[in-house]
């Protein structure tokens, strides 16, 4: 039996990645087994998840330019699936954080909220997040309409950026890490800027023949 494009895409590549993101959770799964997390396990936990959370952030933006770049449109297919999987690893690291790290003390949590700026940065990032998860499906696109969809989640940008930033702040020595990111997250960004400004131009160009005319 020889499988359609769509076929393959359906039943072999999206759940080869859909296990292929579930990865990370199952080698820290295995390093919590074997006791391989270090002096201090649920800092590595808390930390493991966060540096996922943001990675997945950063890949499903990579995949709008490298669908133009590669000419792949078929990416497209799983900027969905790997958003998504962006904001599981965002609500397990908030999870290890509010469970493993304050034990549910919810005092303890919003004094931290507001006392500690970077997580004051972190929960506006996961704030901004939530109703991109929650509007991801095709019958809340119907009901929010195209346009209104697009714009609400444009929401992902600034969330990127202050994730980048609350992991800046929360490291105190070496930078290098966050400043990789911020570099990435800069690119994919910057990309964005040059093509909407080609668009705005193109049209621009397009008008004014018929402005002349008239």
């Amino acid at each position: 039996m020889v499988l359609s494009k769509e076929q393959r895409i359906r039943w072999i590549a999206k759940p080869s990645v859909f296990v292929l993101c579930l990865t990370p959770l199952m080698w820290l799964g295995w390093q919590v087994f074997a006791g391989g997390l270090g002096a201090n396990p649920i800092e590595a936990v808390n930390r493991f998840l966060g540096d996922w959370a943001l990675r997945f952030l950063l890949i499903s933006l990579a995949v709008t330019p490298l669908k133009a770049v590669l000419g792949l449109p078929v990416l497209i297919r799983f900027r969905r699936m790997l958003g998504l999987y962006a904001f599981f690893y965002v609500l397990l690291h908030l999870s290890s954080y509010i469970g493993l790290d304050q034990f549910f003390a919810w005092g303890e949590i919003w004094a931290d909220i507001v006392k500690r700026n970077f997580i004051t940065v972190g929960m506006i990032a996961f704030a901004l997040l939530v109703p991109l998860a929650c509007t991801s499906t095709k019958g809340m696109i119907k009901r929010l309409g195209a346009s209104r969809w697009k714009k609400l989640h444009m929401l992902v940008y600034p969330a990127a950026i202050l994730a980048v930033f609350h992991f800046f702040m929360m490291v105190k020595v070496d930078i290098r890490e966050p400043l990789i990111y911020a570099a990435v997250l800069a690119v994919l960004l910057g990309y964005r800027v040059v093509v909407r400004r080609k668009r705005r131009s193109s049209r621009t160009v397009r008008r004014a023949p018929n402005t002349q005319a008239a």
